[in-house]
């Protein structure tokens, strides 16, 4: 073979192996980003655990670097409102089977929010598909804010009651309620809807669970107890 089509084809081979190389440079940067968070107000990138704000029309959570949500701090009258990082656990909260009953909500989690967009208290639920609005009777909600008077003192948009009855059948007395921030209860949702399988959500998705809950619930040493980070 002439000597100058051997060096052609080297010449070919060593620009193939370079764009090879560009190619999975390129991936690598494709999932680098898909991994990195950024503020959503500022662009920012986010450390673990940053700050999340709501939006208060759309209910939505906004990841924001620690100055964008200081500019939130104690503001009532914004599009967005800083997430609390409280956590508390309510030993000593009064819920009745029938007053479950009577929320209608087809499995035993749920978060109440109260949105002061809409001026009323929202019943969630996690499901596979995401969180699911249940319609919640006035009456129904009334009646246990009656019950457990510390409801009343519920940060509206940012703090939820937290409600975990999965084990109830089998052991009525291990029901447990939180005051907890909304994004804790919509990172239970995100546990759930990409985890569960089949019917009955399989195992790994109620060993998640639990293993949430059981977090919760370290963080949180009782009435009064908190988190503040």
């Amino acid at each position: 073979m002439p000597k100058s089509n051997t060096a052609a084809r080297e010449q070919a081979q060593t620009f193939e192996q370079a764009v090879g190389v560009l190619r999975q440079f390129r991936g690598l940067r494709r999932i680098s980003s898909a991994v990195v968070e950024h503020c959503e107000l500022c662009s920012v990138e986010l450390h673990s655990g940053h700050p999340h704000l709501v939006e208060l029309a759309s209910r939505q959570l906004v990841c924001a670097c620690d100055p964008c949500a200081m500019l939130f701090d104690g503001m009532e009258r914004s599009r967005y409102k800083r997430v609390t990082r409280r956590v508390e656990f309510l030993p000593e909260f009064q819920l009745s089977d029938a007053q479950w009953e009577s929320l209608y909500i087809p499995i035993n989690l749920a978060f109440f929010v109260r949105s002061s967009i809409e001026g009323r208290t929202i019943a969630l639920y996690p499901s596979p598909a995401g969180a699911v609005e249940s319609m919640l009777s006035l009456d129904a909600w009334n009646a246990i804010v009656e019950c457990n008077p510390r409801l009343r003192e519920l940060q509206s948009d940012v703090e939820a009651l937290l409600v975990n009855r999965v084990d109830c059948a089998e052991r009525p007395d291990s029901a447990e309620y939180f005051i907890a921030p909304i994004d804790e209860c919509y990172k239970l949702v995100g546990l759930i809807r990409t985890n569960w399988k089949g019917l009955s959500g399989g195992t790994e998705v109620w060993t998640k669970v639990s293993g949430f809950f059981n977090q919760l619930r370290a963080s949180s040493s009782g009435r009064g107890g908190r988190r503040d980070a």
